[in-house]
C-alpha cells in the first residue's frame, strides 16, 4: 500500500499536480507568481502606456463617479462595479495617466491573488505558466489598465473556481470559503449575467452541498444586489431591465458569433457589424490551438487521477464563452477574457505534458525547444497585434479632445449638452452632458433638447456628409474637429 501510494503521488507530481495531501502554504512569498504579476503590470506601463485616452465605454463608466462631468446615460446591460473600482482616483482627479497606473497596479495584484488560490491544485511552474499565458494575450494587456469590467470578471472567475476546489478538498479552509464568496461577488459586481454563466458548473456540483451552494448564491446576490435594486428604481423592474439589455445586445438568441470573434482577434475592439476579411492565419492560430491544448491537459489530468482541477475550469470556461459565441450577433475580444483566464490552466497543463513526457535526452530537448519556439512566436504575434491596437485606439481617441477644444471655441462650454454622433465621449472631454433622441442610449426627446437650448449651450454633432435632425437643421453650423456642430442659436446670441 505504501509503495503504491508513493507511485501515485510521484506520477501526479510529474504530470504537473502537487500531492493530494498538499495544502496551501500559509506564506506570502510566491516568487514565480509575483514575477508573472509584476511583469504583467510593467508590460501595461510600457506597451499600453498610461497616456492612452479614455475610450467610449470608459467615459460612460468614469462619468458616473467623476465630480467634473455630468453622468452619461447608463444603459440597461451595464453594472456599476467598474465605476466604483475606479472611483478612488476618478472621483477627485481628471488625470487619465494616474487612473491607468492605478488600474495597472491593481490588475497585477488581482492576477497574483487569483492565481495564488490554485497553488494547492497546480504545481508552481505550471501555475506560473498559466498566468503568463493569460497575461501575455494582447486583449488581457490592453484591457488590464482600462475602466472596463471584463478583466475583473476573469480575475473573479479564477479566484472563485480555485477556492471552490479548495473548499471541496478541505471544508475547514476558511479563507477558501471567503474566496468563493468574494470571487462570485466580484464577477456579479462587474457583470451580473457573466457571473451566472461562469458559475453554472459550480452550482451543479454544489447541489448536494447546501452550505457551498448558499455561499455561492450569497456571493452572486451581494455583487448583483445594487444592479437588481437599480432595475426596480430606474428601469421598470428586473424583467424589464433584462429585456432592455437583450434588445441593446441585438436580442439574445441563436447567433453564430464564432466567426465574428475570429475577426476581432486582429485588434478590432468592437466588431459590430463584423465586416471585412479575417486576420492573417498567423494571428488566429493560437485560437485554434487553445481547445487542442486544453483537451490535452484534460486527458493528462484524467490519467493522473486529478481530473477536477482541470475539468472544472474548462467547464466554467465553456459556459462563460457560450453566450458570446452563440447568443449575441456581434463580437468584442474582451468578452472572452473570463474563458481565456480559465482555459489557461488546462492549456498550461497540456504544454507541461508535452515537455515532460519524453524521456530525458534528445527527445525531451527537442520537445522543450519546439514548445519554446512556438511560445516565442506566439508572444511576437500578441505584441504586434497589441501595438497595432494601441496605435489605432490612440488615434481615434485623440480626435475627441480636439473636437472638445473646437466646441469650446464655438461657445459650447459647461454647463452644456451634446447630442448626435459620438456625443458621449466628446461630451466627457468637453465637460458637457450628453443625450440622445434615438438609438440604444435614448434618454430625451427633440422637444426637450430644444427647450434645454434656452437654458444652456446645446450642440448636435454630425458627420461631414450627414444630415442633422429636423429640429437642428436651421441652427448655425460650424466645423468642430472632423465633425460638423449645429449649435443652438440661443447660445450664439449670448443667451
Amino acid at each position: 500500500m505504501a509503495d503504491g501510494s508513493s507511485v501515485t503521488v510521484t506520477g501526479a507530481s510529474r504530470a504537473g499536480f502537487p500531492p493530494r495531501t498538499a495544502r496551501p502554504r500559509r506564506r506570502w512569498g510566491e516568487p514565480r507568481l509575483a514575477a508573472v504579476a509584476g511583469a504583467f503590470t510593467l508590460a501595461q506601463f510600457f506597451l499600453v502606456r498610461p497616456d492612452l485616452g479614455l475610450g467610449w465605454d470608459e467615459t460612460v463608466y468614469v462619468s458616473q463617479v467623476s465630480g467634473r462631468v455630468p453622468a452619461a446615460f447608463f444603459s440597461a446591460p451595464r453594472a456599476r462595479g467598474i465605476s466604483l473600482l475606479a472611483a478612488p482616483i476618478a472621483s477627485w482627479s481628471d488625470s487619465t495617466a494616474l487612473l491607468r497606473v492605478y488600474l495597472a497596479v491593481l490588475s497585477g495584484l488581482g492576477l497574483y491573488f487569483a492565481l495564488r488560490v490554485w497553488r494547492a491544485h497546480v504545481m508552481p511552474r505550471v501555475l506560473a505558466l498559466a498566468g503568463a499565458l493569460f497575461a501575455s494575450l494582447w486583449v488581457t494587456l490592453f484591457y488590464g489598465p482600462q475602466v472596463m469590467p471584463n478583466y475583473w470578471v476573469a480575475v473573479g472567475a479564477l479566484a472563485c473556481v480555485g477556492c471552490f476546489l479548495r473548499v471541496r478538498a478541505h471544508a475547514g479552509d476558511r479563507s477558501a470559503w471567503w474566496g468563493v464568496f468574494a470571487g462570485a461577488a466580484l464577477m456579479a459586481w462587474m457583470r451580473p449575467m457573466d457571473a451566472v454563466y461562469v458559475v453554472l458548473p459550480l452550482l451543479v456540483l454544489a447541489l448536494r452541498r447546501s452550505r457551498l451552494l448558499a455561499v455561492l448564491a450569497a456571493g452572486l446576490l451581494a455583487g448583483a444586489g445594487e444592479w437588481v435594486i437599480e432595475a426596480y428604481m430606474s428601469y421598470g423592474g428586473l424583467a424589464q431591465r433584462l429585456s432592455d439589455a437583450s434588445r441593446i445586445q441585438g436580442g439574445l438568441g441563436w447567433h453564430l458569433a464564432v466567426v465574428d470573434q475570429l475577426h476581432s482577434l486582429g485588434g478590432r475592439t468592437l466588431c459590430r457589424p463584423c465586416t471585412g476579411s479575417a486576420p492573417d492565419p498567423v494571428v488566429t492560430l493560437w485560437w485554434f490551438a487553445l481547445p487542442v491544448l486544453a483537451a490535452l491537459g484534460a486527458v493528462t489530468a484524467v490519467r493522473a487521477r486529478r481530473a477536477l482541477p482541470v475539468l472544472l475550469p474548462s467547464a466554467c470556461a465553456v459556459t462563460a464563452a457560450v453566450p458570446y459565441l452563440f447568443l449575441i450577433g456581434y463580437a468584442a475580444p474582451r468578452f472572452l477574457l473570463p474563458a481565456y483566464a480559465l482555459l489557461a490552466l488546462p492549456v498550461a497543463q497540456g504544454l507541461a505534458h508535452l515537455v515532460t513526457t519524453p524521456a530525458a535526452g534528445t527527445a525531451r530537448t527537442l520537445a522543450v525547444g519546439l514548445v519554446t519556439a512556438c511560445l516565442a512566436a506566439h508572444l511576437a504575434v500578441q505584441y504586434a497585434v497589441l501595438e497595432h491596437t494601441v496605435r489605432g485606439s490612440a488615434a481615434n481617441r485623440d480626435d475627441w479632445p480636439r473636437t472638445a477644444s473646437a466646441l469650446h471655441t464655438l461657445g459650447v462650454r459647461p454647463p452644456c449638452l451634446l447630442s448626435g454622433y459620438e456625443a458621449v465621449p466628446i461630451a466627457f472631454y468637453t465637460g458637457c452632458g450628453s443625450a440622445q433622441t434615438t438609438g440604444h442610449d435614448t434618454s430625451t426627446t427633440a422637444d426637450a433638447l430644444v427647450r434645454a437650448a434656452h437654458r444652456a449651450p446645446v450642440a448636435v454633432l454630425v458627420l461631414p456628409r450627414g444630415r442633422p435632425p429636423a429640429y437642428a437643421r436651421t441652427w448655425p453650423v460650424a466645423r468642430a474637429g472632423v465633425l460638423h456642430a449645429y449649435v443652438a442659436p440661443f447660445v450664439r446670441q449670448g443667451r
